[in-house]
């Protein structure tokens, strides 16, 4: 089967899953082309060794990526971060139909919403169907996030989605409240397959501690509380900081920030106006590093805004936590919550409440040793087969198989 994966965002930028679906279905024996834009996420920059051309090929571990012209951004500014999706959608809309070979069906990835766009037209033009998977629900999320603020903006845009969601032939969803979130907007439940991410535990093995890494990072001799993860205004780490503050009078509890994004620099900000000497802000760091990073860590953090949306959304970090082998503290509620305790990997608390966080945090560091060995134990666990590789990428195929044998007939 020739499968075609429409993205914004394809590697070099952050986008692993994408690339392990695309190796994974090629291995398998289906002819896998990449259709995306130039990277530029999450800095807004465009990547080194890229250009502004209509058009440019390259093979990434086997699978052909086509990249077209878009404009780079991502800012605080809504104005600029619709001018970059629409940049994309109108590129691979126009560009896409010359530049990549007709497939026998699309894979879409959503977020953004705009994406619908470039899939509609192609799958037209080809007369072909395309599996629209939801990893953001929107218009929910532009609002949770405070990106989008006025009603009608957010009624266009969950009008336009209504539109999108009805020319999909299939929708894939991360979770089941995304599940249910789209049948109360009237979607078909039939239409429907729920198909949760995964991750592959060998992308993110079990590193042993390294002590002079740790003493470079200024980790050692700490509880090293650790968020890894983009740094944006869905995460609500305005609060994280504000438990940090109420931490102070624990001194070996330390809270350890990995990763970049829009709100870095006003958390950076944070931290210097309070003096938060227990906290620290390590950057952006390669998904080959990571593992020895989550070796130095005591508990990893999930942390989301307390939202209606966020009690359905399932942040990709959770996969990867899991396979960390290192207990978790969920600050999350819904679905997020489920997968950890499920698990039995760690604990969970409400979120965007720094006293009941700190509260969690002393519980954990109370815990004996042991115990938290064993709850990155039980998360390995669910990594490897609950949660693994092979069986996400196999539920999608079969999706992609019926669809595309459908559309055929």
């Amino acid at each position: 089967m020739r499968i075609l994966i429409l993205s914004q965002w394809y590697m070099p930028e952050p986008a692993l899953l994408l690339q392990e679906l695309a190796q994974t279905l090629l291995a398998r024996g289906h002819e896998v082309t990449v259709l995306t834009g130039l990277p530029n996420y999450p800095s807004g920059k465009l990547y080194p060794g890229y250009h502004l051309r209509l058009c440019q090929r390259e093979t990434l571990n086997g699978v052909p990526v086509v990249r077209v012209p878009l404009y780079c951004n991502h800012s605080h500014s809504g104005v600029m971060r619709v001018i970059n999706y629409a940049s994309f959608a109108l590129s691979a809309a126009a560009f896409g139909p010359w530049a990549v070979e007709k497939p026998d069906i699309i894979f879409v990835y959503h977020p953004p919403l705009t994406i619908g766009i470039p899939a509609f037209v192609l799958s037209r033009l080809w007369r072909i169907p395309f599996v629209y998977q939801i990893q953001d629900m929107w218009p929910e999320t532009l609002s949770a996030t405070g990106m989008v603020s006025k009603a009608w903006v957010l009624e266009t845009v969950g009008a336009f989605a209504r539109w999108v969601y009805a020319r999909a032939a299939a929708i894939c969803v991360i979770s089941p409240g995304f599940r249910q979130n789209l049948i109360d907007k009237s979607v078909p439940s039939a239409r429907i397959y729920l198909t949760p991410n995964w991750i592959d535990p060998e992308t993110y093995p079990i590193a042993q501690p390294d002590p002079e890494l740790a003493r470079e990072l200024g980790l050692a001799g700490h509880f090293n509380v650790m968020f890894a993860g983009n740094l944006g205004e869905a995460q609500g780490l305005d609060k994280v900081l504000e438990a940090a503050r109420l931490c102070q009078d624990t001194p070996q509890v330390q809270f350890v920030f990995v990763g970049s994004g829009v709100a870095e620099s006003w958390l950076k900000e944070i931290a210097r106006q309070q003096e938060l000497t227990n906290v620290l802000f390590l950057g952006r760091y390669p998904v080959e590093r990571i593992p020895a990073l989550y070796a130095l860590a005591d508990v990893l953090l999930i942390h989301l805004k307390d939202d209606p949306l966020f009690k359905i959304t399932i942040p990709s970090k959770t996969y990867a936590y899991l396979a960390s082998g290192k207990p978790i503290l969920a600050a999350v509620a819904g679905d997020a919550a489920q997968v950890v305790t499920e698990a039995g990997a760690g604990i969970t608390c409400v979120p965007e409440d720094p006293e009941q966080l700190v509260a969690a945090i002393r519980t954990l560091l109370t815990l004996p040793p042991q115990e938290l060995v064993e709850m990155g134990q039980r998360g390995r666990r669910a990594a490897e087969t609950v949660y693994s590789r092979e069986r996400a990428v196999t539920q999608i195929e079969s999706v992609l198989i019926q669809v595309a044998a459908h559309g055929a007939a």
